[in-house]
């Protein structure tokens, strides 16, 4: 009969296949590694709704709260949560519409709007960096296809 028991590998075992052959679980992985890359190239205190929220103001300022989280992809608590966050920063000011109290107009602040510019400037170099293994034509590619899966697992949230 044979020892049962063996020693412990020096290397820790890899994933199950049944594991990478996954989407969810690669989409966990690059959205894990673009987190740490991100915290280290663009901001280590911006997050990404944050810095998504900062642009959709920017590009529409004196929108309201909610159009915001729909354009950002974030639902309306999030967005309540991120939009006071970025309040209590000095990044944006909130200002009740004057037709309905209950909502809220973003604009930028000065520093907000300098915070945006800075953090911009470092995605974008970031962006360059993540694909620069891949060609003009394949970029495109990709990006076509990061945005066709994101509108396809959107509607499956709206189905279920």
């Amino acid at each position: 009969m044979g020892d049962e028991t063996t020693a412990p590998t020096s290397t820790p075992p890899g994933p199950p296949p049944e594991l990478t052959a996954a989407p969810g679980y690669q989409v966990r992985r690059l959205y894990q590694a673009y987190l740490a890359v991100w915290i280290r190239a663009v901001d280590p205190t911006l997050t990404g709704p944050q810095f998504a929220v900062l642009q959709a103001v920017d590009a529409a300022p004196g929108s309201d709260q909610r159009s915001m989280a729909s354009a950002v992809s974030l639902d309306t608590s999030t967005m309540a949560d991120v939009a006071r966050r970025l309040e209590n920063r000095g990044l944006i000011v909130r200002r009740t519409a004057a037709d309905d109290g209950r909502r809220k107009l973003l604009y930028l602040t000065e520093e907000g709007e300098e915070t945006l510019h800075d953090a911009n400037l470092r995605a974008r170099r970031l962006d360059e960096r993540l694909l620069e293994p891949f060609g003009p034509e394949q970029r495109e590619h990709i990006m076509h296809l990061f945005t066709s899966l994101a509108d396809h697992w959107e509607g499956l949230t709206e189905d279920s």
